[in-house]
């Protein structure tokens, strides 16, 4: 029945609760700063970092992201699988965070919420942006669709964070916001109109580890126990809302140093087989890219690359066959399995992920396996010291979803049980 109803009248709908629940919880958004974070990759790790430089600042801070909410010193586990809940939960959650004095919340704010007016509203002080590249098309149909609707959290906010890296910057700088900022880890171009108005920082001399990555910016020396040039811009872009703030460029640089890892995000699994053993959330084509192109960089001629993944029902279907054929460009040994199937035939998804695989043969260096810890445990055994073991899809999340049931699952309990069988 949800489904023979049209996207725009359950928007009806969604703005009434909205603002249903704003009126009860007295517009809580209006007494708090609130840093709204977007993008298609990297707003999870940018809102921990965000986090990280203003607790450092010495403010008393409040999180809602996709793994994590936090309210001062008390944080909890996002069980719920939405980066963005209920506009009933966040009234409720923002009200907290107003009752416990915090200064900031770093609230993570995905295209669906904006798009269905369920943050109505909410008063963003900055609105910040990592990217968009291919993700939900489901839902919103185009790729423009899915940048319009982004596009939102820019309207009537007072600064705003822009990844200059990303295609048409320009439509997310050209909002009303008093500051500007916008970052980039290219080397001077030429300067567009619009960005001649904005503070650029830039990352310069950047060194790539695979444990770690160090840039300099403004003369500052930054070293940061992340890896990737995208853990780079996320990066930049915290730094950008820390400089909007007033906080300067030594106590952003000690904040981003403190950062040991991200949950779910680049995470490696300690063992004792010699293993690289790595959990990332990648659900996207560019992400799945970003990821394999950063490990196969440090990667030796006889290390074998292992790959465990699938793709999430219900969601775009034209990206399987493409993250199907990303992974079997890096990966010597692919094991498709199921993730988040919803109310989808799991079987059509892998078939349809399978479908995008090249120049590998089934059942020799290609396994499709549901059952997702029968999946860990083949990856595992295939798995020889020095080795790297790749899961993508789920990162930290704590369920599964199959059918409308959610089932306790966690990658990274699953795989280090496993370790212990072996």
């Amino acid at each position: 029945m949800k489904r023979l109803i049209p996207q725009n009248i359950k928007n009806i709908y969604h703005l009434a609760q909205a603002i249903l629940a704003n009126f009860i919880n007295g517009f809580p958004s209006r007494k708090i700063k609130i840093i709204g974070v977007t993008g298609t990759n990297g707003k999870t790790t940018t809102v921990q970092m965000i986090t990280k430089i203003l607790e450092e600042s010495g403010a008393k801070i409040a999180v809602s992201s996709t793994i994590n909410f936090k309210i001062k010193e008390k944080e909890w586990v996002n069980a719920t699988k939405f980066t963005t809940l209920s506009s009933f939960q966040v009234q409720k959650f923002i009200a907290r965070a107003v009752r416990a004095n915090c200064e900031y919340l770093v609230l993570e704010t995905s295209s669906h919420s904006l798009d269905q007016k369920r943050v109505w509203g909410i008063k963003y002080d900055t609105a910040a942006i990592t990217n968009v590249t291919r993700e939900h098309l489901d839902y919103h149909k185009t790729i423009e669709e899915y940048r319009q609707a982004k596009l939102k959290l820019f309207r009537n906010v007072k600064n705003a964070v822009v990844n200059l890296d990303m295609e048409k910057p320009e439509e997310f700088l050209n909002c009303e916001a008093e500051k500007k900022y916008g970052y980039t880890v290219r080397k001077q171009e030429t300067v567009s109109k619009e960005q001649k108005k904005i503070q650029i920082m830039r990352a310069e001399d950047i060194e790539l580890g695979i444990q770690n990555t160090s840039y300099k910016m403004q003369e500052a020396e930054f070293k940061i126990n992340l890896p990737g040039l995208f853990n780079v811009e996320n990066a930049l872009a915290a730094s950008c809302v820390g400089r909007v703030y007033g906080i300067s460029l030594e106590v952003i640089k000690k904040a981003l140093e403190k950062i040991q890892g991200v949950p779910g995000r680049m995470e490696k699994v300690p063992n004792n087989r010699g293993l690289e053993i790595i959990i990332d959330y990648a659900v996207t084509p560019d992400s799945l890219e970003k990821v394999y192109d950063l490990i196969s960089q440090s990667k030796k001629n006889e290390t074998k690359l292992i790959s465990v993944f699938g793709s999430c029902g219900e969601r775009d279907r034209g990206k399987r066959p493409m993250m199907g054929e990303i992974v079997s460009r890096f990966a010597d040994y692919i094991i498709l399995t199921n993730e988040d199937p919803y109310n989808e035939d799991p079987h059509q998804i892998i078939n349809e992920v399978a479908s995008g695989v090249k120049n590998k043969i089934k059942n020799e260096n290609f396994w499709i396996t549901m059952d997702r810890r029968e999946a860990i445990k083949k990856a595992l055994q295939l798995a020889r010291p020095g080795d790297i073991f790749v899961i993508t899809g789920k990162g930290a999340e704590e369920t599964m979803a199959i059918g409308e049931e959610r089932i306790d699952w966690n990658d990274k309990k699953a795989i280090l049980e496993e370790l212990k069988k072996i």
